[in-house]
């Protein structure tokens, strides 16, 4: 792969807002953005009616980043979130004490493209893929894809959280990237191959999607065990309303839910019920009824809280 000639920063801004990529300055011969920080933000121009940071100011508008452009020799970033893209970033050891841990180690993986390699093997797919690339400036790689739709990924790094592996950086929402035509450290970013992005292959859509944090079984007998010693008419209440929700049909479930939630807010708000039981009861309830536990949770924090409204609203 030959890296073509970078075109200068204006011409590199405006052909990546040809893309459809939205862009705004990042200091000369630097990564962070030419852009004051809320702080110093003087809330004039785009920042009138409140501090605007650089992935909402960045723009596909030819015309703002001519005048941007024109104030400076400004390098180009690209806000990976608006723009649609998640980039794998290939990054280099930045010292000889730079090396990787002894499970990557042990595989001959000397630098990201190697980490790369290897899990790309590992998920039976092409190390390299015909998909917009850049060489960066200390020699590593940004792997440009698109984004799948519907889905938000954030950026990871490393082997950390969500993370690929050593030296494997992504830049999806939230994240920016050096675009080619840049340069810094007085090292240029330059174009490896400049046709369009694919799509984000499965595997890494998979590998990246934020897992949901496991969730706990309910106690149900710990639960009941907790209503047992409440004042008796609460007793009653809770074991009233759970009833009704969990004998509720099809199509009624999450108003019988709301419901008997915002019964039982009433309670809650007066300190007889203590709302972690409330929550409880009503959540093993829903669960007996078919509802999963996000849209129960949702549903009963609506429902104590329109209750202790009411009481509030009484008084």
């Amino acid at each position: 792969m030959t890296d073509r000639p970078s075109p200068d920063p204006l011409t590199a801004a405006l052909a990546a807002a040809d893309r459809g990529w939205h862009v705004f300055p990042l200091a000369p011969n630097a990564k962070h953005p030419a852009l004051h920080s809320e702080e110093r933000c003087p809330r004039t121009g785009p920042c009138t009616a409140g501090h605007l940071g650089w992935e909402r100011r960045a723009t596909t508008d030819p015309d703002a980043i001519r005048r941007a452009w024109t104030h400076g020799p400004y390098n180009v970033g690209v806000a990976c979130g608006p723009s649609s893209l998640v980039v794998v970033d290939l990054d280099t050891p930045k010292h000889p004490g730079d090396t990787p841990p002894p499970r990557w180690a042990g595989q001959g993986i000397t630098d990201g493209h190697d980490t790369f390699a290897a899990l790309c093997e590992k998920h039976d797919a092409y190390g390299h893929y015909d998909t917009f690339t850049v060489r960066t400036g200390r020699g590593g790689t940004h792997i440009y894809f698109t984004a799948p739709p519907g889905t938000v990924l954030r950026n990871t790094t490393g082997e950390k959280g969500q993370g690929l592996g050593w030296k494997v950086d992504t830049r999806a929402h939230g994240g920016y990237v050096v675009a080619a035509g840049s340069t810094v450290a007085k090292r240029p970013y330059t174009l490896a191959l400049d046709v369009q992005p694919m799509p984000l292959p499965a595997w890494l859509a998979t590998l990246l999607t934020p897992k949901a944090p496991p969730v706990a079984a309910l106690d149900t007998a710990a639960v009941r065990a907790r209503i047992g010693r409440l004042q008796a008419y609460v007793q009653a209440a809770v074991r009233g309303e759970s009833d009704k929700v969990a004998g509720a049909g099809e199509g009624v479930r999450n108003h019988t839910l709301f419901a008997s939630s915002a019964a039982l807010g009433r309670l809650v708000a007066a300190g007889t019920l203590p709302e972690h039981d409330a929550t409880d009861a009503l959540l093993a309830a829903g669960s007996k009824a078919g509802l999963g536990e996000a849209e129960c949770r949702r549903t009963i924090a609506k429902g104590l809280a329109r209750g202790a409204g009411s009481v509030g609203r009484a008084a």
